[in-house]
């Protein structure tokens, strides 16, 4: 194993892979980040993990995840995952936009995007898994910052902005976590923190909106309402709770949490971003395993870094540029795969993994 991927452990973690590696079944659940496009540089690992290494698998596996983070994991669920994978990296990556850049054209090729790789029958998938539970939240709007007039939402922005400044607590006021599971799933797995949280049961009638809900970026896209189901309200963003989430498992579990990430660090809520004293440490990714991008190999990336979604601003009017670049970056990205599945297939995970402080 080459130095492009990292693969980070918490200390009970780390203790398992020194003296056992790493098998499928060790792993109880797997959480998915927001982040956009930065999904892009660990699409091959995602797609490795879910076609190669769970391949045979039969015991339940829970996965949790927002935003895109949900997206890949409704990806992941389908029967022939690789190519769903592909699928949605191909429509993802393949936006185009003209002139100044409204949320009705964004909402529209965030529509598109979900139509390429979510179709009827790969919902139906989806909900008959034979052991991928999917779950994913959202975050029911309270307040002003439910309002699909942009400055009235900047506002209650700007509240949720103040209390979380205060404390992550307070976001409370401002959002319900809903999360959206699987018919089978136990919601039970993870441990609850300090957020209500309202569990809807998917099905046909609500799958396409509760993941368009978690991926509605907050004055970027327009909300999401009328989810069957679900407590009426205006949805988005499931990331602005769950950023990068990070639940522990409870007691009860015995196996660990698999998080492939695109960075080294959690930052758990969206408002916390500028508050590096929130990222998450310690006990709290005790169960955790994190394979990530080096930071060597990110700098050899098209311009030395993650794709973001701030290159539609840096790129403006040059979409081709931009696709080439992130195409290229998926392409290289395909390697963090190959690295993972032979650190854990021949054990070497074992003098490579390093324990998260």
């Amino acid at each position: 194993m080459s130095d492009n991927l990292t693969i980070l452990a918490g200390a009970t973690a780390y203790r398992h892979i020194k003296e056992n590696g790493l098998a499928p079944d060790d792993i109880d659940a797997m959480l998915g980040a927001s982040g956009a496009a930065k999904w892009i540089c660990i699409y091959g690992l995602d797609s490795a993990i879910f076609s190669q290494w769970f391949s045979g698998r039969t015991r339940p596996l829970h996965l949790f995840g927002t935003s895109i983070g949900a997206w890949k994991f409704a990806a992941a669920a389908q029967t022939n995952c690789r190519e769903a994978f592909d699928r949605l990296k191909h429509a993802y990556i393949h936006q185009h936009y003209k002139g100044s850049v409204s949320t009705v054209q964004i909402s529209r090729e965030t529509r598109r995007i979900m139509n390429e790789f979510l179709t009827n029958r790969a919902i139906d998938e989806i909900l008959n898994h034979p052991w991928i539970r999917i779950g994913f939240s959202a975050a029911r709007c309270k307040g002003l910052i439910g309002s699909k007039h942009s400055a009235v939402q900047a506002i209650g922005i700007g509240q949720a902005l103040a209390l979380n400044a205060i404390s992550r607590k307070l976001q409370h006021f401002c959002f319900e976590r809903v999360i959206f599971h699987h018919p089978h799933y136990d919601t039970g797995i993870l441990a609850e923190d300090h957020f209500p949280t309202t569990a809807i049961p998917l099905d046909r009638k609500n799958f396409s909106k509760a993941i368009l809900a978690s991926g509605s970026i907050p004055m970027v896209m327009a909300g999401v309402t009328h989810i069957a189901g679900a407590p009426e309200g205006t949805y988005r963003d499931g990331g602005i709770l769950d950023y990068h989430p990070a639940f522990s498992l409870t007691p009860e579990q015995t196996g660990f949490i698999l998080y492939p990430h695109f960075y080294t660090e959690l930052t758990p809520g969206w408002f916390d971003k500028k508050f590096p004293q929130r990222r998450i440490k310690g006990r709290a990714m005790d169960r955790m395993i994190l394979p990530a991008p080096s930071p060597r190999f990110v700098s050899t990336l098209p311009f030395g870094r993650i794709p973001d979604r701030r290159d539609f601003v840096r790129l403006m009017g040059r979409d081709n540029e931009r696709i080439q670049a992130w195409n290229k970056a998926a392409d290289m990205c395909r390697v963090l795969g190959d690295e993972f599945m032979e650190a854990a297939e021949t054990g070497s995970i074992r003098d490579n993994v390093k324990k998260i402080e």
